[in-house]
């Protein structure tokens, strides 16, 4: 059994357990991570195919939820409150779904329980544009990804995965070629059919589609106890382009 990298800050009598979403990786909460970790032993971990943890070719929310379970396991947490950001709320939705004992309170993070329509198409083609035996350095891969993702800020994001090899060369942390493949799944919506009662938030971008109002009633179906919110000017990057107001909601919810 192999257990999720991870980076534990704090050490508070209760545990908070935060998932980064799609292409993503711990480093990203790092900051957020500390502010957590003044009220709870918080725990950024890398899932299956990101950052530091291993690969696989199941990428599957619900064996990316059992690679909780075990990391629970391993430093003996009965229980914790989760938060998952994107394909990180997939994964928590469905470990808060097959195991309600585990989780305290559940923060899914501009996710909703439904299929979504294919939307990272570019994004998939310009990283399987990149050809890692002409870049030189890290800049290069820009280079590759320019011609499909004009936005900055979201290259920016992926070029956090770009990594030096012990060769001297360069490649992803992510598997690039598992999560291309499964793409389709994992967007889906494979959540199994049962309800979480415990408090529940759901809290998006004001400015993202990713929970629209239609979709309160699916998300009380999964979760009859949730509370639905948002966070001013932020799109799906919510916890990134406006971290206070993020923090002040969730800890809100937290410390009901």
């Amino acid at each position: 059994m192999e257990i999720l990298h991870n980076k534990i800050i704090g050490d508070k009598p209760n545990h908070l357990i935060i998932v980064h979403g799609l292409f993503g990786q711990l480093d990203n909460w790092n900051t957020l991570g500390k502010k957590y970790a003044e009220h709870y032993t918080t725990h950024l971990v890398d899932l299956r195919n990101h950052g530091r943890s291993f690969h696989d070719a199941d990428t599957s929310h619900k064996s990316m939820a059992l690679d909780l379970i075990d990391y629970m396991e391993h430093y003996n947490i009965e229980k914790a409150c989760f938060m998952g950001h994107s394909m990180g709320g997939k994964v928590v939705m469905s470990l808060a779904l097959d195991f309600p004992d585990k989780v305290d309170k559940l923060i899914v993070a501009d996710m909703a329980p439904k299929t979504y329509e294919p939307h990272h198409n570019e994004i998939l083609k310009g990283l399987k544009n990149v050809d890692f035996d002409q870049v030189k350095v890290r800049s290069d891969v820009d280079e590759f990804l320019k011609p499909y993702i004009k936005s900055y800020s979201i290259r920016q994001f992926l070029m956090k995965s770009v990594y030096r090899k012990k060769d001297e060369t360069y490649g992803f942390r992510f598997n690039l070629n598992a999560l291309y493949d499964t793409y389709g799944s994992i967007i889906a919506n494979n959540l199994p059919d049962k309800q979480f009662f415990n408090p529940t938030l759901f809290l998006g971008g004001a400015n993202s589609d990713y929970i629209l109002p239609e979709d309160k009633d699916l998300i009380l179906g999964y979760f009859p106890n949730a509370e639905i919110d948002y966070v001013s000017n932020a799109t799906h990057w919510l916890h990134a382009e406006n971290p206070a107001e993020f923090l002040k909601k969730s800890m809100d919810f937290l410390e009901k």
